[in-house]
C-alpha cells in the first residue's frame, strides 16, 4: 500500500478541507478530534507527552515488522492513550490545524541534530526519526482516508 508523503504543505492543504461537519467514513471521531489526535502523536514523537507501554516487550519485534511493512493500520482499533471521550482542546478546527502545524515543526526540530535519538510509542516502543516518519505516514494515511481526504 502507498502511504501519504510527509510534505507539511500538502498535509495542511488536505486538513484545510475539513470542517466541523465533516463526517468519517468509519469510526466515531469528529474531524477536529482526529486532527488533535494526530497532533498528540506528533507530541509523542517529540517527547513532549509520554504514555505507558500497552503491549508486552515480547511483541515489540512483531510490531516493528508491522511498522516497516506496507500493511495499513487496522480500522476501528481503540487505543488506551487516545480514549474516545477525550475532550477537544480547541474551540474550532482551524485552531487544531494550527496546533498540528506547530507540532510538526517541533517534531522536525526535535530530530534535526540527531535522527537516531528515540522517543517511545506505547505500541512500538522506542522509535528513531525514520521510524516515526513511517508511523506518521501510515497513521496520517489511515485518518485521511477515514475522512475522505485521499
Amino acid at each position: 500500500m502507498e502511504f501519504i508523503e510527509l510534505d507539511i504543505a500538502e498535509l495542511i492543504q488536505k486538513l484545510d478541507k475539513l470542517s466541523e461537519n465533516t463526517k468519517p467514513n468509519w469510526g466515531e471521531m469528529s474531524a477536529q478530534r482526529m486532527v488533535e489526535h494526530l497532533t498528540d502523536t506528533l507530541k509523542m514523537a517529540s517527547g513532549k507527552i509520554t504514555f505507558p507501554m500497552e503491549i508486552e516487550e515480547e511483541k515489540l519485534e512483531k510490531m516493528s515488522r508491522y511498522l516497516a511493512s506496507d500493511m495499513p493500520l487496522t480500522k476501528n482499533v481503540a487505543v488506551g492513550f487516545s480514549p474516545k471521550d477525550t475532550p477537544l482542546r480547541h474551540e474550532e478546527i482551524e485552531l487544531a490545524i494550527d496546533e498540528f502545524l506547530l507540532e510538526w515543526i517541533d517534531f522536525e526540530e526535535h530530530y534535526s541534530t540527531d535522527e537516531r535519538k528515540t522517543e517511545n510509542h506505547p505500541y512500538y516502543g522506542p522509535l528513531q526519526y525514520e521510524q516515526w516518519c513511517r508511523l506518521h505516514a501510515k497513521h496520517f494515511t489511515h485518518h485521511f482516508e477515514q475522512f475522505g481526504l485521499l
